[in-house]
């Protein structure tokens, strides 16, 4: 496994091939990845502990949000903008077609 460390906690690479990608995200309270999109990618979201709130919709002036707990899941279709933030440090699970470097960032924290 390959450890990425990222400035809202790490990203673990658990295998990637030419059909799909999965990876264990660790996410610390407070803290959130940059409000986004993928032309391509399509990816399912599977909370394994915390509280992980997901802000997704079709357009963004057009988002709606949810907290998803342990058990629960999203799968997160390609063009839809979408945000994950931790209210508690939170661990999930994120299996997806494989194109790694397919994100559109529209705003981000930590001026990536």
């Amino acid at each position: 496994m390959k450890i990425i460390p990222k400035p809202w906690g790490s990203e673990e690479i658990i295998e990637i091939n030419d059909r799909y990608m999965m990876k264990k995200l660790t996410m610390l309270k407070g803290h959130r990845c940059s409000l986004q999109f993928h032309n391509v990618k399509q990816e399912t979201i599977y909370v394994l502990s915390g509280q992980l709130r997901i802000v997704y919709g079709p357009r963004e002036d057009s988002l709606e949000s949810r907290i998803f707990v342990a058990g629960e899941s999203i799968t997160i279709t390609p063009l839809t903008v979408h945000r994950m933030e931790a209210v508690e440090d939170s661990v999930y699970l994120e299996a997806s077609t494989p194109e790694m470097d397919d994100v559109v960032r529209l705003s981000d924290d930590y001026k990536r």
